[in-house]
């Protein structure tokens, strides 16, 4: 009697770990869709993993310049856009040449109130923020949040608000990064410089013969 009791309990038992194991299975996936379909792509009509080429009517392709010590992206100023004050693409250069990594806008509103309305509805759209990115005085305000799209893309969004900080970007500002297109670009721009470096260690090189010998070569003079 006593062994089939137990027999009874261990199955309750299986049957509600099985059963609990499904309903968090079906929680995950039901998450990550969400996560999925929520992973923002495009800001001020740009739009990430796309040809820098579909936006030259809205960019200034002449002020293309490599970033400072990335220099497999480049970036360009957008033209005059309504609603931003100023804006900076950048696409990478090697992997997918021209596709669009970053983009970052500066909004022609610069006051606080239109910043807390914007957090407001990134709220709204995109859940609470992953993490804080400010100052802990709040000189610059600002949030990200983290994604990882369909393709398995890392994409994060930052939001920001700054009036006094003149190492940052004045005003309020959106960047959005597809960071696994630029880790993508570096690496092929790295495979390619070792590559050079390469068949340039396997050429014959021949000494050149300076015409001091002696101590006179080593010395200044």
């Amino acid at each position: 009697m006593a062994k089939l009791m137990m027999n009874a309990l261990n199955y309750k038992e299986v049957f509600m770990i099985k059963v609990l194991s499904f309903v968090f299975t079906l929680f995950f996936f039901i998450a990550a869709g969400i996560a999925f379909a929520d992973a923002p792509h495009q800001v001020g009509g740009f739009v990430l993993n796309q040809d820098i080429k579909k936006f030259q009517d809205r960019v200034i392709m002449d002020t293309a310049l490599p970033v400072r010590y990335a220099e497999n992206i480049e970036e360009v100023e957008i033209k005059f856009t309504e609603g931003f004050k100023s804006g900076i693409i950048a696409y990478g250069t090697c992997d997918q040449p021209g596709h669009i990594v970053r983009i970052k806008l500066k909004y022609a509103d610069s006051s606080k109130k239109f910043y807390k309305d914007l957090l407001k509805r990134f709220k709204k759209r995109f859940g609470e923020p992953d993490e804080y990115r400010g100052d802990p005085f709040k000189v610059v305000d600002a949030w990200k949040w983290s994604f990882v799209d369909q393709q398995n893309h890392r994409i994060s969004l930052t939001l920001q608000h700054n009036t006094k900080d003149e190492e940052e970007k004045m005003g309020n500002s959106v960047k959005l990064t597809d960071s696994t297109l630029m880790e993508k670009d570096l690496l092929c721009y790295k495979n390619k410089q070792l590559d050079y470096r390469e068949r340039v260690r396997r050429r014959e090189w021949k000494a050149v013969k300076p015409q001091e010998s002696g101590w006179e070569l080593f010395l200044p003079r």
